[in-house]
């Protein structure tokens, strides 16, 4: 009997308006060419006690708790989604591509909530206990190119909590994954989200296929 070969995890991170969506779709339909099974996902949301905390956090309703409550927040749907649908999934062998994961709690509630290095590692530590992307894609663009995106692809609407920060917010959000990037190179790869959509894809497939190179040869086959 052969042993299932165990998925890999993927995260897209960055801020807002730099294509994570649709790059996730993109990459998961060239991971289904490959003969993979994929499995697309989001945070905060992912598994359905998890999507309901989605709504709380991004109407803006957990705001007045402050940066910490907003983590703990975060990390409750975090755990709920790793139990229910990553882990099961990777333990089936599929890909999991995940639209923000713990990286995002970093930059959001750590870099521009303030919140110490220490309790992030701490809680996270929990939440995570051993479950780490294989590779995590930072999109990375100018925070005013971001913003125009983002104010477009709502068309009107209601921007949400996250959104409707200042632009000076999401210049230091941009700076905070650059950091982490930087911090963990073996995992992260930084991609020019400034590009076309087409260019975009085409450097995450690169940046996918050097890592996992190996794998996906075997998927073909």
């Amino acid at each position: 009997m052969t042993a299932t070969r165990a998925g890999r995890f993927i995260t897209l991170e960055g801020g807002e308006g730099a294509g994570k969506s649709t790059q996730l779709r993109r990459l998961a339909a060239r991971l289904r060419g490959c003969g993979l099974r994929v499995v697309e996902t989001r945070e905060p949301g992912g598994s359905a006690r998890a999507e309901a905390l989605r709504e709380v956090i991004l109407s803006g309703k957990a705001k007045a708790m402050g940066p910490g409550g907003e983590a703990l927040l975060f990390a409750a749907a975090r755990m709920d989604h790793l139990d229910a649908r990553i882990r099961p999934a990777l333990a089936r062998g599929e890909w999991v591509l995940s639209d923000r994961f713990a990286d995002s709690t970093r930059a959001y509630q750590g870099a521009l909530g303030a919140l110490p290095g220490d309790l992030l590692d701490a809680l996270e530590r929990v939440t995570l206990d051993g479950t780490r992307p294989d590779l995590t894609l930072i999109l990375d663009l100018p925070a005013e190119l971001g913003m125009a995106r983002a104010d477009a692809r709502r068309g009107g609407g209601q921007a949400d909590r996250f959104e409707s920060e200042g632009l000076d917010s999401h210049r230091k959000l941009r700076a905070a994954f650059l950091d982490i990037a930087r911090a963990d190179p073996a995992r992260c790869v930084v991609i020019d989200a400034s590009a076309s959509p087409e260019m975009v894809e085409a450097a995450i497939w690169a940046a996918a296929h050097a890592r996992f190179a190996d794998e996906l040869t075997r998927g073909a086959a």
